[in-house]
C-alpha cells in the first residue's frame, strides 16, 4: 500500500433512518488508530426521514476539525444496500484497493481498520500458500452492542447467539479463522468485486450471499477471522423481528435458485418437521405430536441454557418466543420467495 497517492481503504456505510446510531458509528471510525489519510468513509443515505443526516454532518465537521478521515455524505437514490455499495464502488478514488462493509447501527474498536488490514495480509498469504488462490473477502466477528440491553433486545441477542438461531451466518459465534461462504461485515478486494460485476441491485437482502457465491465461482477464497469485531444493535420490536425473518427467508430462496450450492439443509429443518408431523397426522398416527413436542422441548432447553449463562430469567420466555417467530417467519419467507416475483411483501 506504500507509494500510492490517496486513501487505499474505503469504509462504505448504507443508511436509512439510523438516528441515534450513525453518529456513534462514525465517531468510532473517526477514532481509529489507522492513518487518517489512508482511509475514506462513504455514507450513502437512502432517503432518511429522521435526523440521520444531521448526525452525519456533525461527524463530518468533527472529523475535519481534528484532521480525521474524510467522510462523504452521498444520496442513494436506489435506497437499498446493494445500490449504495455499487454507487460507492463507482465513486471511491482509484487509489482504494479494499472496501470495508459496515452499517449505520454498529460501532467498532479503535484499532479496527488497522487490525483488519494486518489480518488481510496474514490470510492473503495463507490463501496463496494453501489454496493457490487470491483472498477476495475477509469477514469479522459480530458482537452485541455495548451497554445494558433492553428486555426484548436481550431476547433477540439470545436467539441469534443460539445454534438454533444463527444459521451459521453473520451471527455465528466462531472462535477460529477459516474459510466461509458468508463473511460478515467483510473487507473486500476492490478488484475482485469489480471482476464479478459488483452487487446485484435486484437483491434487497442477501446481496452479500449472492456476491460471495459469484466470487467463489471465480476462484476467490473467502475467509473470516476473530481478530477484530463489530458491535451491532439488534431489532427492538417483535414486528421488526418478524419482518427480518421473513425478508431473509424470501431472499435466501432467491439466492439458492441462482446459486444451488448455497443451500443449507439446516435452514429447512422447520419445514422438514412440519411435513413429517403432517404426514403422521394424515396417516392417523398416534405419534404425530412427537415432533411438535420435541421441538418445544428443544426450545425450552435452549432457553434454560441461555438464561443460566446470561443470568437473565426473562430469557426463559423470550428465547422460545423469538426462536419460534424466527423459524416461522423465515420458513414462510422461503416459500414466499419460491412463489412470488419481485420483493418480499414485508420488506422494509
Amino acid at each position: 500500500m506504500t507509494g500510492m497517492v490517496g486513501p487505499t481503504i474505503a469504509t462504505v456505510i448504507p443508511v436509512l433512518n439510523e438516528e441515534g446510531h450513525i453518529g456513534k458509528c462514525l465517531e468510532s471510525l473517526i477514532a481509529q488508530d489507522h492513518p487518517a489519510d489512508d482511509h475514506i468513509i462513504l455514507v450513502l443515505d437512502g432517503g432518511s426521514s429522521d435526523n440521520s443526516k444531521s448526525e452525519i454532518e456533525q461527524a463530518i465537521t468533527h472529523s475535519q476539525q481534528i484532521n480525521g478521515p474524510k467522510i462523504e455524505l452521498i444520496d442513494n437514490p436506489g435506497r437499498h444496500v446493494s445500490s449504495a455499495r455499487n454507487l460507492a464502488l463507482s465513486l471511491v478514488p482509484h487509489s482504494v484497493t479494499h472496501l470495508v462493509e459496515l452499517i449505520g447501527h454498529c460501532i467498532v474498536p479503535n484499532d479496527h481498520i488497522s487490525t483488519r488490514m494486518k489480518s488481510w495480509q496474514k490470510y492473503e498469504l495463507q490463501a496463496k500458500e494453501n489454496n493457490s488462490t487470491s483472498l477476495g473477502a475477509l469477514g469479522v466477528k459480530v458482537l452485541s452492542r455495548e451497554g445494558v440491553l433492553g428486555i426484548f433486545e436481550s431476547w433477540v441477542e439470545g436467539a441469534l447467539s443460539s445454534p438454533l438461531g444463527s444459521g451459521g451466518g453473520q451471527f455465528d459465534n466462531f472462535s477460529s479463522p477459516g474459510k466461509t461462504r458468508i463473511p460478515a461485515f467483510a473487507t473486500h478486494l476492490r478488484s475482485a468485486v469489480q471482476e464479478v460485476g459488483g452487487w446485484d441491485d435486484d437483491f434487497i437482502s442477501c446481496q452479500d450471499s449472492d456476491l460471495s457465491m459469484r466470487m467463489i465461482e471465480k476462484g476467490y477464497c473467502l475467509m473470516r477471522c476473530p481478530e477484530t469485531t463489530v458491535s451491532m444493535a439488534k431489532r427492538t420490536s417483535l414486528t421488526r423481528w418478524w419482518k427480518m425473518g421473513h425478508r431473509y427467508g424470501f431472499w435466501r430462496t432467491k439466492t439458492v435458485l441462482r446459486h444451488p450450492k448455497r443451500i443449507s439443509l439446516r435452514e429447512y429443518a422447520p419445514w422438514f418437521g412440519l411435513v413429517f408431523s403432517a404426514v403422521l397426522f394424515a396417516l392417523s398416527s398416534d405419534y404425530w405430536e412427537i415432533p411438535v413436542v420435541l421441538y418445544g422441548v428443544v426450545l425450552m432447553v435452549e432457553a434454560l441454557r441461555s438464561s443460566i449463562r446470561n443470568r437473565r430469567i426473562s430469557l426463559l420466555i423470550g428465547i422460545p418466543i423469538c426462536l419460534f417467530m424466527l423459524h416461522t417467519s423465515f420458513s414462510i419467507g422461503l416459500l414466499d420467495g419460491l412463489l412470488r416475483k419481485g420483493k418480499a411483501s414485508s420488506d422494509r
